[in-house]
């Protein structure tokens, strides 16, 4: 449910930079969301469908860049990307990891007219 203030807030970030470019219509909103930020792209693209009726962009679409998980070991710096349940370091077998991407979630670009 949290999906749906996100993609408002999306929304009106968008609106609001439309605004201050002067731009009358948004064709597109590209997205960046991390594996690890909790949201999922198919509830934003449901409750975006929904939210921009009779706004600036009503006829936008959303493109979605995902961002995979990835992991950096304090003890000997390796970067992977995480198993499905341990988060161990395949080098060193250490569990002293640091989330160094997936966690991403915001509005990289807007195309306007």
């Amino acid at each position: 449910m949290h999906e749906l203030a996100i993609t408002q807030s999306i929304l009106d970030i968008a609106l609001d930079k439309a605004k201050t470019a002067k731009a009358s219509k948004i064709n597109k909103i590209n997205l960046v969301i991390g594996e690890l930020s909790g949201v999922v792209s198919d509830c934003i693209q449901f409750y975006f469908d929904f939210l921009k009726k009779d706004s600036a962009a009503e006829q936008a679409t959303l493109t979605f860049e995902l961002v995979p998980a990835q992991l950096k070991c304090r003890h000997c710096l390796s970067i992977f990307h995480p198993g499905e349940l341990l988060w161990t370091c395949p080098h060193c077998q250490s569990q002293q990891i640091e989330i160094v991407a997936g966690r991403e979630l915001y509005l990289e670009s807007l195309e306007v007219q």
